[in-house]
């Protein structure tokens, strides 16, 4: 009889209007990294959430070491030695690293605490792991790759030997991806079984040892990596063939729509602007992207860009039309959509229906509104269900459902149905398919690519190297808030790009 860590046999967990998890099994060997695969809404975090104790399941029992458990929340998860790291970290952000890590495991002597021990035994966790935190920082001042190892952190803290990793390489650069990938293996060799949740299958292929797939809520099956490929995978996961490379014909660009003058932006975090006279054009009928390793100033040069934050100096004109100091539902209204970075933070209001969300910037229009104030709840139900149908966006109760409640990828899905359907001039796509499955991520290259051959003007901003290469007709690379590089992406190698995003090179733009 084979030895597994985990066996969670017949789950099944149910939700208003969904079943989350239809009768799935799934078995981790100890020693292992377990790959778990699905489109947007398969659910994949239900099941994880079920066997860390955030949900209790209708059905199914769960076996640790061949031993059936019953796990009430994550404390009993914390005890049976089954740790978590969450797609949206789990951390107090007033609080420092240190204290994150211990918090609710606190050391305490004579009702004091003893942080020096914690701090002796992290520092040595974080070297033999390379792991590498600032203990006294505190979390909203750190990088979200290093909110990131303070999570796994947590888990190694409280010596964890289930590790759980939801989606832990969407909000990643690629070169903390490599290193997390490392790490992964690292504590695998160590014997930790770990369970691994994602979308991309090039990360699968190279770390995971076996993958199940999920799609809608069932269990599709579970195979060796190495005797299957990202085909094979993607069309167990979507129930079809996926074509990664995108189509589109070559730019034919026109005139120029957005035009941005030597702006800059105050950094929060240094003395130093985060964007310093930056000027770039983008024109109708082309998509140009703004490529750099995360932190070199495109987040702020999109709040500039958007509104949410002042600029220092500088002009932006949208087309035409000074927009520098308009407010954010004035940049709107001349022709500007914005799918943002946080979807948490500047996508959606989470506690408001997925309708309410879908008319967040429209609802003010007499489509929505009658003259006497009033919304026109009807017309936004079937403006909602259309949205919903167009952009297959999955949700348990339909228009009514709470934002909270949906995946991270239904989520984005919402907010791009939403911002592409207003018709743009101008479309800012700021990390357009983080946490998108390979079929959605198709689709929404299709998007962009269908908003350009419209006429429209794309500017996107990405991490991807894979989606820079493919979807631009242009590249801008950023590095320390300037842009160091113009280039063709027909012309120009991985390498080459490598070089300016890490400020070996620059040319003169």
């Amino acid at each position: 009889m084979e030895n597994y860590a985990i066996e969670m046999l017949n789950i099944t967990k149910r939700f208003p209007g969904i079943i989350a998890n239809d009768n799935i099994t799934l078995k981790l060997r100890k020693g292992e990294i377990h790959a778990l695969l699905g489109e947007n809404g398969a659910g994949k975090s239900t099941l994880m959430s079920v066997l860390f104790g955030l949900y209790q399941p209708e059905e199914g029992e769960i076996r640790k070491d061949g031993v059936t458990v019953k796990i009430n929340n994550p404390n009993d998860a914390n005890d049976l030695g089954i740790g978590m790291v969450h797609q949206h970290f789990k951390l107090v952000e007033c609080f420092s690293v240190l204290d994150n890590i211990i918090l609710g495991v606190e050391p305490v002597k004579n009702g004091f605490l003893k942080k020096d021990e914690a701090r002796k035994k992290i520092m040595e966790l974080s070297e033999r792991y390379h792991l590498n935190v600032e203990p006294d920082a505190l979390v909203e001042d750190i990088t979200v790759g290093m909110q990131q190892r303070t999570e796994i952190l947590k888990m190694l803290y409280r010596e964890n030997e289930i590790l759980i990793f939801d989606e832990p390489t969407a909000v990643l650069t690629p070169q903390e991806i490599k290193e997390l990938m490392q790490i992964m293996k690292n504590l695998a060799a160590e014997g930790k079984s770990i369970l691994f949740i994602s979308h991309k299958l090039a990360e699968i292929m190279e770390v995971a040892d076996r993958c199940t797939v999920l799609r809608k809520g069932k269990f599709v099956g579970t195979v060796d990596t190495k005797d299957t490929d990202p085909d094979k995978l993607s069309a167990m996961m979507v129930g079809r063939d996926v074509n990664f490379k995108v189509e589109k014909t070559p730019a034919q660009p026109g005139d120029v729509v957005l035009d941005v003058q030597n702006m800059s932006v105050a950094s929060n975090r240094h003395k130093n602007n985060a964007v310093n006279n930056v000027s770039l054009k983008v024109r109708r009928g082309e998509i140009v992207c703004i490529a750099g390793i995360d932190g070199n100033g495109q987040t702020e040069f999109v709040h500039g860009l958007t509104g949410l934050e002042p600029l220092k100096s500088g002009k932006i004109f949208l087309d035409g039309k000074d927009i520098t100091s308009a407010p954010i539902r004035q940049r709107s209204i001349t022709g500007m959509s914005h799918i943002p970075e946080d979807r948490h933070k500047h996508g959606l209001v989470l506690d408001y229906s997925l309708e309410d969300n879908l008319v967040l910037q429209r609802y003010f229009e007499p489509e929505f509104t009658n003259k006497a104030g009033f919304l026109k709840r009807g017309a936004i139900r079937a403006y909602a269900n259309r949205l919903i149908e167009e952009y297959d966006v999955r949700s348990g109760q339909g228009a009514v459902t709470t934002a909270r409640s949906m995946s991270g990828g239904n989520q984005q899905k919402a907010i791009i149905a939403r911002e592409v359907d207003k018709n743009p001039e101008l479309l800012v796509a700021v990390q357009p398919t983080r946490g998108l499955d390979v079929g959605a991520i198709e689709s929404v290259h299709k998007q962009l690519v269908a908003q350009r051959d419209a006429g429209k003007a794309v500017l996107l901003v990405s991490l991807e190297l894979d989606e820079v290469m493919n979807v631009s007709d242009r590249i801008l690379v950023m590095y320390e808030g300037e842009i160091v590089g113009e280039f063709d992406p027909a012309k120009v190698t991985v390498e080459e790009l490598g070089l300016y995003m890490a400020g070996a090179k620059r040319m003169e733009v």
